[in-house]
């Protein structure tokens, strides 16, 4: 891992990001789509950059049996303390799991992380070959377009430092943080909508579809407001999944699952 990513981790750069607000509809409706896309409990999840075990520990809780992944050890640490939940220090290029192990894997953190394609590549290859045949993958990508909406959303295109991260997102979905702005984002790739499914059918999987995770309600301001409600997150959670394979939207989410599965 590159040093101003476990820097990031290490300063706790994540920790309450799903709680609220945009991190919490991303929590929600990825929750959403695992719960119609695992195979029933108690079938072997491995969550392959799980962090600190945030959908570890529920999965665990709904009786799957859950090992976790992850390479920063501060998040592992918390992850083994979840209950129902193993968690080792790992990388997801070259995982320590016997072959056709799980019967579902879980990216939804190392892509985004790892910039170079051959090592995407290289960590959609690890998860074909842990599953069993048939085994589906739930892999998360950052959308290419995230960062200009997020900077026009806050205002941070304001400063032109943040114009320039956008362009070269924009242009080669390398996206690269500042020094001097610890409270952006870190080290990562942006995929383009049409990447992950790529990439997961070179890797010798079959990738049945891209969903949307947010659409474009991450970027309501009121988007708080209206999860605080019951009913109306109901609604938005609803909405969402009727909407949520439409091509035409899925470049305004910030975050895409990509589902696929090893031949059987």
């Amino acid at each position: 891992m590159r040093s101003e990513i476990r820097t990031y981790y290490d300063r706790g750069g994540e920790a309450g990001r799903l709680l609220a607000g945009a991190g919490r509809l991303e929590f929600l409706r990825t929750w959403d789509v695992l719960t119609r896309a695992l195979p029933a409990p108690p079938a072997a999840v491995l969550d392959v950059g799980g962090a600190t075990g945030v959908y570890a520990a529920p999965l665990a809780g709904c009786g799957y049996v859950v090992h976790l992944v992850d390479p920063v050890p501060s998040q592992v640490d918390v992850a083994a303390a979840q209950p129902g939940v193993t968690a080792t220090v790992g990388d997801a290029r070259a995982l320590d799991r016997p072959d056709a192990s799980a019967d579902a894997v879980l990216l939804l953190g190392p892509l985004y992380h790892l910039v170079d394609r051959a090592d995407r590549l290289a960590a959609w290859r690890e998860a074909g070959r842990v599953l069993r045949p048939g085994g589906v993958v739930v892999a998360a990508t950052i959308n290419r377009f995230a960062s200009m909406l997020d900077g026009l959303g806050r205002n941070l295109l304001e400063r032109s430092e943040f114009f320039d991260v956008v362009l070269s997102d924009l242009a080669t979905g390398q996206h690269r943080n500042l020094a001097d702005a610890p409270g952006w984002f870190t080290t990562a790739y942006f995929h383009h909508p049409d990447e992950p499914a790529i990439e997961a059918t070179e890797a010798g999987l079959v990738a049945d579809r891209v969903v949307l995770v947010e659409g474009p309600l991450w970027i309501l301001e009121r988007i708080g407001e209206i999860l605080a409600d019951e009913t109306r997150t109901a609604q938005v959670l609803d909405l969402l999944r009727q909407v949520e394979t439409e091509p035409s939207l899925l470049g305004a989410s910030a975050h895409l699952l990509t589902l696929a599965r090893r031949p059987a």
